[in-house]
């Protein structure tokens, strides 16, 4: 039976992770290019745990500069399982207030600068995100929302933004009325669909530290209260993690909405025209499949 690796990649405001034992930083390299920032090994609850900050330490990366694919590799080299996704985002729901949480389980990708794919000419891959989350963590996520304490909400659609600006207010109310969006960051696009192409579960919370900029009462995004609210979350975030390990257990089973199966099916390139040297960088994401 495999082991579990939980795998947290902490957005805005989250820069690292208490309690982890036998700590250390370690340096992964990788074929696509150098990771965020290192990546906090160690233990916490007696289940192996990885953390690595998605703009790096000092928040030197912008969402469009984030390197997503050397992020997903390096947590798949060092035998991440289980990879939970916390990020700042603004709300579209009046019910979904500053300070609350929401396990996402759509998106709406409207990012365009980033490479959203490990696979290409030379070896060419379709793999399904019609359900971009894995529901068994998500709801191992939910679950320790609410021991925590947090008011956290199950289910919603992610509107994925290049940025690095906010919405102006007609795209707001667009997301938010036409599109049905539930809350907009800047970072979980192209990051699950690469973490879908890399076999590894992948859930998402979203906590919320603004109105965006359709609500009327509160006006434009100020990035001030954004910074306010990120504190406070950062902290209830810390608080939720603790709690994963009890939850997802030390012994890993396979997926029973088979994320860890996610290539079976999806290379459609002829062995004898795969690129020799695509199918070396794809060793850790797609090793399972594309070994001889």
């Amino acid at each position: 039976m495999a082991e579990t690796m939980i795998g947290v990649i902490g957005g805005s405001g989250l820069y690292e992770i208490d309690g982890i034992e036998d700590a250390a930083w370690t340096e992964v390299a990788s074929p696509w290019g150098a990771p965020s920032d290192a990546i906090l090994t160690g233990r916490l609850g007696g289940v192996k745990m990885a953390f690595l900050p998605r703009h790096g330490r000092g928040h030197v990366h912008s969402p469009s500069t984030v390197p997503y694919r050397a992020n997903i590799d390096a947590l798949k080299r060092l035998g991440v399982t289980d990879v939970i996704s916390v990020s700042a985002c603004g709300s579209f729901r009046e019910e979904m207030a500053p300070g609350d949480f929401v396990i996402v389980d759509q998106f709406i990708d409207r990012t365009f600068e980033r490479a959203k794919s490990f696979f290409g000419a030379g070896c060419v891959a379709h793999v399904s995100v019609a359900h971009p989350t894995c529901p068994r963590l998500g709801a191992a996520c939910f679950a320790a929302a609410t021991a925590e304490g947090i008011t956290v909400h199950e289910g919603g659609t992610y509107l994925a933004m290049e940025g690095p600006q906010f919405s102006s207010v007609a795209e707001s109310k667009m997301y938010r009325g036409a599109w049905g969006c539930d809350v907009i960051g800047m970072t979980n696009m192209p990051e699950a669909k690469l973490a879908r192409e890399a076999e590894l579960c992948y859930a998402s919370v979203a906590m919320i530290t603004d109105y965006d900029s359709w609500h009327e009462d509160h006006g434009a995004v100020d990035i001030t209260d954004i910074i306010r609210t990120l504190t406070g979350n950062a902290a209830k975030a810390k608080g939720l993690v603790a709690r994963l390990p009890a939850l997802l257990g030390a012994e890993r089973t396979p997926c029973p909405h088979g994320c860890d199966r996610a290539l079976d099916y999806a290379i459609l390139t002829a062995p004898e025209k795969r690129d020799a040297a695509l199918l070396a960088k794809l060793d850790a994401v797609a090793g399972r499949v594309l070994a001889p």
